[in-house]
């Protein structure tokens, strides 16, 4: 855990979980300007390993995507608190943040933009470590993701979005630990061809599982064969990963594919299929047959996704998902980041909040 720089401010309430102030607020504290923070939603490709019988468990592998994105600002204050879109969400993060590294002085956290929850795409992982950067930046603390995702109690599971959150390009992370309360490494993280155009569309559906009842989803599946298992890791080692390096999109498509379908085998008796049955299943059968490559469903969906060839490929399927009269959903194209997520000091006039 990295050691917080000690600061007069406020102290912490162990009755009510409230910073309250004192009257030694620093000026450094004080007088700082908003930090803000931008990330952007994580999609999951698929996991690795739920047996854990090799002493780690989950695992998976995934990227930012192109849109939407989080947006989020912390600025110092005598408490902490919380406003806009998700703010109780926020106010929880914060407070789990500052408690964790013994902080004093408050902040106003303000969500100016949100991503959409149980949808798939990470969005409690990426509040989460945005919330702590913010706050870890008024501090003046160097904390890297797997810190901050420690500090807010993420990544119990995948640590795909701690990875996302750091940087770009296509991320392997390698699994937890049975026995420790810490998420897995970054094996492997690989910048993604800047002519690959990635389309996410996230329909009008029921929302994916979360929280509890995904912890009790997760208890109650079937363990995976070793075959399978096995399977999945040798098409990321000898397929998925050298498809990227060497720019083939076809052969990236079919490892995802394969991927996709053996884990969403694992998933089927929870979700009702490999993918989630309606609108997730059908746009995915739909972007397949319009000629994308490595389509799926990010985690439980319902947010969806395929990956082409060029721009004008991009803008073609982004067009035709948009006319799915049968199932509206909102769509988002682009190229995948190649970073992770943004710090700045002064809100950017190119951002729109």
């Amino acid at each position: 855990m990295c050691a917080p720089r000690a600061l007069p401010g406020g102290r912490l309430d162990a009755h009510n979980d409230q910073l309250i102030p004192d009257r030694t607020l620093s000026a450094q504290m004080r007088d700082s300007q908003e930090v803000f923070v931008e990330t952007a939603a994580r999609l999951h490709f698929g996991v690795l390993d739920l047996r854990g019988a090799s002493g780690r468990w989950f695992g998976g592998i995934g990227a930012a995507a192109p849109g939407p994105t989080l947006l989020v600002s912390a600025a110092a204050g005598e408490r902490l608190e919380a406003e806009g879109s998700d703010a109780h969400r926020a106010l929880d993060y914060a407070r789990r943040f500052v408690a964790h590294y013994g902080l004093r002085g408050g902040a106003r956290i303000r969500v100016h933009r949100a991503l959409p929850t149980h949808s798939g795409l990470g969005s409690g992982t990426q509040m989460a470590l945005a919330v702590g950067r913010a706050i870890a930046e008024l501090h003046g603390l160097d904390i890297d993701a797997p810190g901050l995702a420690r500090a807010v109690g993420r990544a119990r599971r995948s640590a795909v979005g701690t990875w996302t959150f750091a940087g770009g390009g296509l991320v392997v992370d390698g699994g937890r630990h049975t026995g420790r309360d810490q998420g897995g490494p970054l094996l492997a993280r690989l910048p993604f061809p800047a002519s690959w155009r990635c389309v996410l569309a996230v329909p009008e559906a029921k929302p994916g599982v979360s929280g509890l009842d995904e912890q009790a989803a997760f208890e109650s599946l079937p363990t995976p064969s070793d075959r399978d298992v096995e399977g999945v890791a040798h098409l990321v080692l000898m397929s998925l990963l050298p498809a990227v390096a060497d720019a083939d999109i076809g052969a990236f498509g079919d490892a995802l594919g394969r991927i996709q379908e053996i884990t969403g085998r694992w998933f089927a008796p929870v979700q009702g299929g490999s993918f989630a049955p309606g609108a997730s299943e059908t746009l995915i059968h739909r972007m397949r047959d319009h000629g994308a490559h490595g389509v799926g469903q990010s985690s439980w969906g319902p947010a969806v996704y395929g990956i082409v060839e060029g721009a004008e490929a991009g803008t073609r399927l982004a067009d035709l998902l948009r006319a799915s009269a049968d199932h509206p959903c909102v769509v988002y194209e682009g190229a995948f980041p190649r970073h992770g997520a943004r710090i700045r000091r002064a809100l950017p006039p190119d951002l729109v909040v």
